[in-house]
């Protein structure tokens, strides 16, 4: 499963064909909740919610409630099989009587289903179940009236064990630093809601799926956003939502007409000796194509959310990235309901280009306040 990630790299390609940037876990990825699935997968700046965990902890103080916990669902490759699924958790809770900080946990569990595992004689020997996984502890604190920051930890394991000794559970550990700032502008006599982040995400280690032979990149990323909501009328309001991101990891540097066997073993080596650290730094001019393959690394999304008396919400966002970095396009579209007590949430894809393992796919989210809960127990 390892070599997959190297064989693009062996091929002899202009700078500007198809040369996307291979990482570990790409789960890690993937958005984990229908609210921010139905605006085109973004939320470094959307208003605070109880899956804050993935997009920006920091947003967590701006929340009214002083703790909550919060549920998704989110089945892959439905159409073929049923047992790909990516399990999420979070949840979060204020500390001290002046709610401005706060910790908040998730737990990330991605399944690759069930492999029935053969011996040398064709006969069924066990069945093993792939996965990865990610448990998350952060702290975020409001720092100033207007703005939050936040530290997440977490740490990675990535169980691919198909039974014999070639591979091994992977281990990582990782950090996110993030921001997020919401103030108020005025558009005539009208108020509107800026909201303003960033998250610089999966800071850390290197994996490895074979005991240290040979180590991956995370899925090292910066995620900035930006979030306008506008009243339109009482009762009525309308936000427009827009994220950047960039994975922070090395691009391959592609093979070279002429190139030996040796002379491409030793650029995969070298790749492969870049620090996690160093990485960072590098990936931001390292694209063989100069600045335009550099601006093709930079996905975006943009995304809509009409509420109704903060009950009721519609929700369409699209995604795009660049046909050469991995051609992920597509539009998406969501509806929520939310009361004092919990929250559900619905989001579906339609994919625009090639195929996408969640096309046509319905995700679920659920989310419980721990205070709308208290009162009504009362």
């Amino acid at each position: 499963m390892c070599s997959i990630l190297f064989v693009l790299w062996s091929s002899v390609l202009p700078a500007q064909e198809y040369n996307p940037i291979p990482v570990a876990m790409p789960s890690l990825q993937f958005a984990p909740d229908a609210r921010g699935g139905g605006m085109g997968d973004m939320g470094a700046a959307t208003m605070p919610d109880l899956f804050s965990q993935h997009w920006n902890a920091a947003k967590y103080p701006f929340l009214s409630s002083e703790g909550g916990v919060a549920f998704s669902y989110t089945p892959w490759l439905s159409k073929l099989v049923s047992d790909i699924n990516l399990l999420y958790a979070s949840g979060f809770w204020k500390l001290g009587d002046d709610n401005l900080d706060a910790l908040s946990a998730s737990l990330r569990y991605f399944s690759l289903g069930n492999i029935d595992i053969a011996d040398m004689n064709g006969e069924f020997w066990q069945t093993v179940s792939p996965h990865e996984f990610a448990l998350d502890l952060a702290y975020s604190r409001r720092l100033s009236e207007t703005f939050a920051g936040a530290v997440t930890l977490r740490y990675i394991r990535a169980d691919y064990s198909t039974g014999n000794n070639e591979t091994t559970p992977g281990n990582a550990f990782a950090a996110d630093i993030a921001g997020y700032n919401e103030s108020y502008l005025y558009l005539g006599r009208t108020e509107m809601l800026l909201g303003l982040g960033f998250n610089l995400s999966n800071i850390g280690t290197k994996i490895s799926y074979d005991g240290g032979t040979n180590s991956y990149f995370l899925p090292t990323n910066m995620r900035l956003g930006a979030s306008l909501g506008y009243p339109i009328a009482k009762d009525h309001t309308l936000s427009f939502s827009v994220d950047l991101n960039k994975l922070l990891v090395p691009t391959p540097q592609l093979a070279k007409e002429g190139e030996t066997a040796e002379d491409a073993q030793q650029r995969i080596d070298d790749y492969q000796g870049i620090s996690s650290i160093a990485g960072i730094f590098k990936s931001l001019g390292d694209a063989p194509g100069g600045l335009e393959e550099e601006l093709q690394e930079i996905m975006w999304s943009v995304g809509m959310e009409y509420t109704y008396l903060n009950q009721f919400s519609v929700r369409t966002g699209y995604y795009h990235e660049n046909e050469y970095k991995g051609n992920r396009r597509y539009f998406t579209f969501g509806t929520g309901f939310r009361m004092k007590a919990f929250q559900v949430d619905a989001a579906y894809l339609i994919s625009t280009a090639q195929s996408n393992p969640l096309d046509q796919t319905l995700r679920l989210s659920l989310g419980f306040d721990i205070e709308g809960i208290r009162n009504l127990m009362r």
